[in-house]
């Protein structure tokens, strides 16, 4: 109690973004890079300049970097990974065998400093642990310059070059990047092609690359005439420097990554919302891109939605960029594969946007929760396409009264199958693929969508908005979404947090009988066979067509829900129903024979396992 006590007080007294609670601080990191790419080597010379500030009140003896390219190695992590799953990942399984001292990924520390002291290191695999010269004061800052060389694999997994629909480089997870330290410690993950987690920061980059690459970014052009290829505004004279190479300049503040790409074939449009924020398209023009010249109004339609449902974006600037193997997420830009239909385009889109809210201004630990983003960012581009297939933007598509149906189909048979995993589990230890993509995506997804049953719709949207704005820029972990969930409905939601996410316990409730006690009453039993605890509404048809709400409250929340369907039927609430009593019974002041039917959750919000028992219906004789 007396944490919750402190979190309810921290989340109110401190409400900007770039302040930090006093046990939640953050640390904060500038990079300023210099690259100088050869387009011939496929190999990068880098200088960063690392600012670091220690807000912790900890005295920091070692730091460390994650080297993603050094993933792109036979026998690295990655490999192994994909070796030891009994489902492998498509896009990875055989190209690791392709590797060869040309084509394999890798950075090499040339030099790394400490306020100009040398200092210590040591690579294993994708991680450099650096010992210090002197240690980091709490509250204090630090230089920590360093050069390297760095050699850009074949594409096989998001980084990468010449991918499979023929983009030169696909510039993500590429630079010695800081790991995070924070109130539980460092994170030094080694990468496996999972999520990531990274360190607030203002990010200076100067790109210098061969002149017939057009360079993309998720950043703030800084010299848009001296690089021409439509970063210029209308009217602006060109001073393109002499010789064969151009340096992009970017500026990204605020951010916790940084991701370019470059082709030779990008073609540049841009779009302004009427809020200012500047959209930028990077693609290949050709006859399987043609969704492209359709794609940028609907997106600027999609995210006026999604400010208004989930929370302001809080930049001017968005990059969709043809790329990588899929869609991945970075801020201030996507990289996406671009030979798509439209709707197909427009959903990967919709996705990859939507983390910039729940990864890339919240910035959960995705690593240790992956579903707080993919599962959020899942619910959140499932009501977007929707409204958009309401808006009639997308061929064939129709709005769904429930589009969330086929997704508890999708929890339900990888749990069937024997395969789902708990939800706290580490996104890299997962034993399948199948129980992290079905956990991280869809059971994460499902976490709001049931939400909606449990606290009512609105708390849901409403809460949704509130844990943004408390806790962009600022790291939330799953304590401090449910705690602003519990705050919001006046409910008690420790139950759903326990079984929800640390567990793979299944609902199971069921109509055990339906009785005639009189001549005006009827009794319901109803029996908890699963071992998750829910409220319950159950919903009484009559013959007439009349309906009825029993809603049956769980003890374990220590109140009702408002709203929700209680606004659409006459509703009777009734005693709370303890979480270990196996029966429940209620009484209708009903006479047996006018009763149609009586359901348990007809909104089919409920991920009960087997709904085949929640429904009785009178027999016509």
């Amino acid at each position: 109690m007396q944490s919750k006590f402190l979190l309810f007080f921290a989340l109110f007294l401190v409400p900007f973004w770039a302040q930090a609670q006093p046990d939640r601080w953050q640390q904060h990191v500038d990079y300023q890079m210099d690259i100088d790419f050869d387009v011939r080597s496929h190999q990068f010379t880098g200088k960063q300049k690392l600012t670091y500030t220690n807000n912790s009140p900890d005295v920091l003896k070692k730091v460390y970097y994650h080297l993603f390219l050094n993933a792109f190695q036979k026998g690295s992590l990655m490999d192994l990974h994909n070796q030891v799953v009994p489902d492998p990942d498509p896009r990875v399984v055989g190209k690791f065998d392709q590797l060869n001292a040309a084509n394999e990924g890798f950075t090499q520390v040339k030099k790394l400093t400490l306020d100009g002291k040398p200092t210590q290191y040591r690579i294993e695999g994708t991680i450099l642990e650096v010992t210090l010269p002197t240690p980091i004061q709490p509250h204090s800052s630090v230089v920590l310059e360093m050069e390297f060389l760095s050699q850009v694999p074949i594409q096989i997994r998001r980084n990468g070059r010449d991918n499979s629909e023929g983009i030169d480089y696909s510039m993500s997870q590429w630079y010695p990047k800081l790991a995070e330290y924070d109130y539980t410690g460092w994170h030094p993950d080694p990468y496996v092609a999972r999520e990531f987690y990274g360190v607030w920061g203002d990010f200076d980059v100067k790109i210098t690359i061969d002149k017939n690459y057009v360079v993309a970014a998720g950043g703030y052009i800084q010299n848009p005439t001296e690089v021409g290829h439509g970063y210029e505004e209308p009217g602006q004279k060109l001073h393109l420097p002499k010789g064969d190479k151009y340096t992009y300049h970017f500026k990204a503040p605020n951010v916790h990554d940084f991701v370019w790409a470059a082709d030779r074939d990008y073609v540049h449009k841009k779009l302004k919302r009427k809020d200012g924020e500047v959209l930028h398209f990077f693609y290949q023009e050709g006859p399987k891109t043609k969704a492209w010249a359709k794609f940028p109004a609907i997106i600027d339609q999609a995210i006026s939605y999604m400010n208004a449902h989930f929370g302001q974006y809080q930049y001017k600037t968005y990059s969709f960029i043809q790329g990588g193997d899929g869609g991945m997420e970075y801020p201030l830009a996507t990289l996406i594969t671009g030979n798509r239909s439209l709707n197909s385009l427009v959903g990967v889109a919709v996705h990859e946007q939507l983390h910039s809210w729940y990864q890339m201004m919240l910035g959960s630990n995705e690593t240790l929760h992956p579903w707080m983003d993919e599962g959020f960012t899942t619910y959140a581009s499932t009501k977007t396409m929707n409204y958009l297939a309401g808006k009639g933007l997308l061929p064939g598509m129709k709005r769904q009264d429930d589009p969330f149906i086929s997704h508890y189909s999708q929890y339900f048979q990888v749990h069937n199958a024997g395969l789902e995993e708990p939800l706290s589990t580490h996104s890299d230890h997962y034993l399948t693929n199948t129980a992290y993509w079905m956990g991280a995506y869809t059971k994460g997804e499902l976490l709001l969508r049931q939400l909606e049953y449990v606290i009512g719709k609105e708390n849901v949207a409403q809460g949704l908005l509130k844990y943004f704005d408390a806790w962009h820029g600022k790291h939330p972990n799953p304590d401090d979404f449910f705690r602003i969930m519990e705050k919001q409905s006046g409910l008690n939601l420790d139950w759903y947090q326990e079984y929800w996410v640390q567990t793979t316990h299944t609902i199971d409730y069921g109509l055990k009988d339906v009785q005639k006690v009189s001549r005006k009453k009827t009794k319901v039993i109803l029996e908890k066979i699963g071992v998750m605890p829910m409220p319950l509404d159950v919903v009484v048809t009559y013959k007439n067509g009349d309906q009825e709400l029993y809603y049956i409250p769980l003890r374990s929340m220590r109140g009702e829900k408002t709203g929700d369907v209680l606004s659409e039927y006459e509703v009777h609430i009734q005693k709370d129903w303890p979480f270990l009593q196996k029966e429940y019974e209620f009484v209708l002041p009903a006479k047996f024979k006018k009763i149609k039917s009586i359901e348990i959750d007809p909104s089919h919000r409920m991920a009960d396992i087997k709904r085949d028992n929640n429904e009785y219906k009178k027999q016509k004789k």
